[in-house]
């Protein structure tokens, strides 16, 4: 599936507002971390796979940088669990 110019950017936007990195309990939202627009493009090449499949491969696929950028993580192993779920919620309006 693919996105307009302009969905790409209404996701990227509801991305960085909704979902975030925890680490020690701070919050550090997508927008802030400059990871929001990467994210949403990882998910667009997903979507056609249905909201739930490309919620958890997008998240597996995208390496945060972390210390200087000498270790790179998955983003799903700096996300809460929860949400995981919040962003299939997301990604309902996007998907076919």
């Amino acid at each position: 599936m693919s996105l307009s110019s302009s969905e790409l950017e209404d996701l990227s936007q509801a991305l960085a507002d909704r979902i975030y990195l925890q680490v020690a309990g701070w919050h550090l939202y997508l927008g802030d971390a400059h990871l929001a627009q990467p994210l949403a493009e990882e998910l667009a090449g997903l979507l056609d796979q249905g909201a739930a499949a490309a919620a958890r491969q997008a998240v597996e696929r995208l390496q945060v940088p972390i210390g200087g950028g000498g270790t790179r993580l998955p983003l799903a192993r700096l996300m809460p669990p929860g949400l995981l779920t919040d962003l299939e919620e997301l990604l309902q309006p996007f998907v076919g």
